[in-house]
């Protein structure tokens, strides 16, 4: 084998250093971008690969009432929440503690004499609510915003649900007697509609294993993975490394239908008090979590269930959680699909099943979730990779997702 001349090896390792840091560069444009343009305030990206971190930054706003972020400043997921309790389902699924098509009733027996909304009023609902039903999002529970409205419609000023409250309820177990009499906007397990599912399952979880929601996920999840700030509350000292929130919310969006407008940061906590007394712990959105944290979570999902060479959920179980349930945008049967164009639906993670008509160059097969205030992931099986990035702003921007995956597939081809 021919050796290389030195000044060809210095010219190629050159190279090498000049595409990783145009790589890093486009990233962090993007992470930039976002503060210039008052998407979000400070933010923080990753992007893992084949066992590595490869990509780790910082964007500061430097801006009044915004803090700087380091790896664990504290954020709220929101509904990323929702991909930890389906992992938490799919354990118990493993150690055959129900079945998909149990019905709820069996287990919580409130569910028993559910009813439905139809085009001549509320009536009993002919089909059962199972928990599959629960965990794809097809159950006809969606959220509810203060007026009763459905979230969708609701104005930003209505919109914070009025069941998953911390302020009204302290316990799932009262939570889940008064939203088992809300009637489903549909036959259960007839299409697709966001909601309070998830929260609804972590009282399901209690009745399964006999422990608080709460306590299962430490032990099953948290504890093996490290994750020692993810939880459902704020001590005081945790309240100081709380990042503050961006708002800008525009007038006539999609979350938006008035003419209300609002600019800058605050340091208020945005519809959740995460009181350390409270035992309303919400499945689908109580949440917090770190960069440092969440990380991990990715890391496991990446290493097909396995973290530190201990199984915490099987390969099966990520198969079946990420199997299509559901069509998406734009399909016309599924109306309340997200705009993400070729995902479909698995339980609550979206699915890349057309990667053409996405067009992030990310391949079919990934999949993730986001967060209400801008906190995004996904897992890319194919590569061997996750990106994940957060920030704490309102409203949420899905182009954010797409933008990311541009800049990270851009960089390993």
């Amino acid at each position: 084998m021919k050796k290389l001349p030195l000044l060809v090896l210095i010219s190629l390792i050159t190279i090498c250093c000049q595409n990783q840091n145009n790589y890093e560069s486009s990233i962090e444009k993007f992470q930039k971008s976002l503060v210039a343009k008052g998407v979000t305030g400070s933010n923080v990206a990753q992007v893992y690969k084949d066992g590595e971190i490869i990509y780790s930054n910082i964007a500061n706003s430097g801006a009044l009432g915004d803090k700087d972020i380091n790896q664990n400043t504290i954020f709220p997921i929101w509904s990323m929440s929702k991909t930890i309790t389906t992992v938490a389902m799919m354990i118990l699924l493993d150690e055959g503690k129900y079945n998909l098509n149990d019905n709820v009733a069996d287990y919580l027996p409130e569910y028993e004499k559910i009813k439905c909304k139809g085009p001549d009023g509320i009536y009993p609902c002919k089909n059962k609510l199972k928990i599959i039903h629960l965990l794809n999002h097809r159950s006809g529970f969606t959220y509810y915003a203060n007026s009763g409205a459905n979230w969708v419609t609701a104005l930003h000023t209505d919109l914070y649900p009025a069941y998953t409250n911390p302020v009204r309820f302290d316990n799932l177990d009262d939570y889940s007697k008064v939203v088992s009499k809300i009637p489903l906007d549909f036959e259960p397990g007839s299409m697709y509609t966001y909601g309070i599912n998830q929260a609804i399952l972590g009282r399901l979880i209690e009745e399964i294993t006999n422990q608080s929601f709460y306590s299962f996920l430490k032990e099953n999840i948290f504890d093996k993975l490290g994750m020692n700030d993810t939880k459902f509350y704020l001590t005081k000292e945790d309240r100081e490394r709380f990042q503050p929130l961006r708002v800008n919310i525009k007038p006539n969006t999609a979350f938006n239908n008035s003419d209300f407008h609002l600019d800058g940061y605050t340091a208020a906590l945005d519809g959740y008090t995460y009181d350390e007394k409270s035992r309303a712990h919400f499945g689908g959105e109580g949440l917090v979590s770190t960069m440092s944290d969440f990380s991990k979570f990715c890391e496991m999902l990446v290493n097909n269930g396995s973290y530190n060479n201990e199984q915490i959920v099987s390969n099966k179980g990520i198969k079946i959680m990420t199997t299509k349930y559901s069509n998406g945008y734009p399909d016309p049967e599924e109306p309340n699909a997200f705009p993400l164009e070729g995902y479909v639906y698995g339980f609550t993670f979206s699915v890349l099943e057309d990667s053409e008509l996405w067009g992030s160059g990310a391949p079919n097969g990934i999949y993730g979730w986001s967060g209400y205030h801008n906190t995004w992931y996904w897992i890319d099986p194919v590569n061997n990779l996750y990106g994940l990035f957060m920030s704490n702003s309102i409203e949420p921007d899905f182009s954010i997702l797409k933008d990311f995956q541009i800049a990270t597939y851009n960089f390993i081809k």
